[in-house]
């Protein structure tokens, strides 16, 4: 890699800690088992990549051992307090491996809380270390590059995967295998990896962070999708199950069926019905279309636009507000301003 990682600064003087919790770049098959399992720790990851050697001076801690589907709101929260305790050590950046199944939702949770000026950094990796073209190496040297170079500093936290960067508030996986599989639909990465060089090219304003993150499991929040045909029913059962709010994904820029729109209708009497696009890229409307179960339809009749943000980071939001017992009004003005692809400018 060479003196091209100097950048000005002498990033070889600079302490990354890396923290593991599992994930496909953590998995090894056994003798006797076809399916590859997560195995390794932090150290072994470290240890298999010498490179990183070149970029910064690293620690590293096993955290979890878990497939990236089975981290749950109480293992962030322990993990963003190993991370916030990382940076008051000393160190100049902070790195997170894990799964990518829930990268787009586990990143936000991390933005919405983090308030240090270090870079935090999640990645992962798409082929487990014994394939021959594995990208965990790469992508675990590429994030270390980017939590130690200063331009990552006050920007929050940053997804690192395929030689780019991500905002967590708009990375998405978006195909479900392939080391392409994440991007930031409408509005691209913030920069990429060059000849061993962090290239920002795109920003974003970040919002304060929320409170510390309030008990874990607190809020039970619905993510339902609108189809062909729906009638709201699987929202009737959330609501009669006692749910504490829901994220519907409706169709375009926020429909759905006129008999939906009655059941939504109904629900936002006494809990937060959240509005997102089910595309997964734009925003909602406010006030294009007028027909029953349209965006201004839904808005009028108390469901919250959720903007930018698509149904994933939508229900972390909603999840976090919640337990953090902010009100109907509090939480329309949560959504209005980071909704926002601009720090709730607009």
């Amino acid at each position: 890699m060479g003196k091209t990682l100097q950048r000005g600064n002498n990033l070889t003087n600079k302490r990354v800690a890396i923290g593991s919790l599992g994930g496909t770049i953590t998995m090894t098959a056994s003798s006797t088992d076809s399916g590859v399992r997560p195995t390794l720790g932090a150290a072994d990851l470290v240890s298999a990549t010498p490179q990183l050697a070149e970029v910064a001076t690293v620690s590293s801690t096993t955290l979890l051992r878990l497939p990236g589907a089975s981290l749950t709101m109480t293992h962030l929260r322990d993990v963003l307090d190993w991370a916030q305790q990382s940076v008051d050590d000393g160190h100049d950046g902070v790195v997170l491996v894990q799964g990518t199944d829930t990268i787009e939702e586990t990143s936000y949770f991390f933005d919405l809380h983090w308030d240090r000026r270090q870079p935090l950094i999640v990645t992962g990796a798409m082929r487990q270390p014994e394939a021959p073209s594995s990208d965990g190496p790469a992508n675990l040297v590429s994030a270390v590059l980017v939590a130690a170079d200063d331009a990552s500093r006050g920007r929050g936290v940053l997804v690192v995967l395929n030689d780019q960067v991500h905002a967590a508030s708009r990375v998405r996986k978006a195909r479900a295998s392939g080391v392409n599989a994440f991007e930031s639909p409408s509005f691209g990465p913030l920069a990429y990896i060059e000849e061993n060089r962090v290239v920002f090219g795109n920003t974003i304003d970040r919002m304060p962070p929320l409170p510390s993150p309030g008990p874990a499991g607190a809020a039970q929040v619905a993510l339902l999708g609108a189809s062909l045909g729906d009638r709201g029913e699987l929202l009737q059962l959330a609501m009669d199950a006692e749910f504490d709010g829901a994220v519907i994904e409706g169709f375009g820029v926020g429909h759905v069926s006129e008999a939906f729109a009655d059941v939504i209708a109904e629900a936002a009497k006494s809990r937060p019905i959240v509005l997102c696009s089910r595309t997964g890229s734009g925003t909602t409307f406010e006030k294009t279309y007028g027909f029953n179960g349209s965006e201004s339809d839904l808005l009028a009749r108390g469901a919250i636009g959720a903007g930018w943000l698509d149904g994933r980071k939508a229900r972390i939001l909603l999840c976090c507000l919640l337990a953090y017992g902010y009100g109907i009004n509090s939480i329309r003005d949560e959504f209005r301003k980071r909704g926002q692809p601009f720090g709730g400018q607009g």
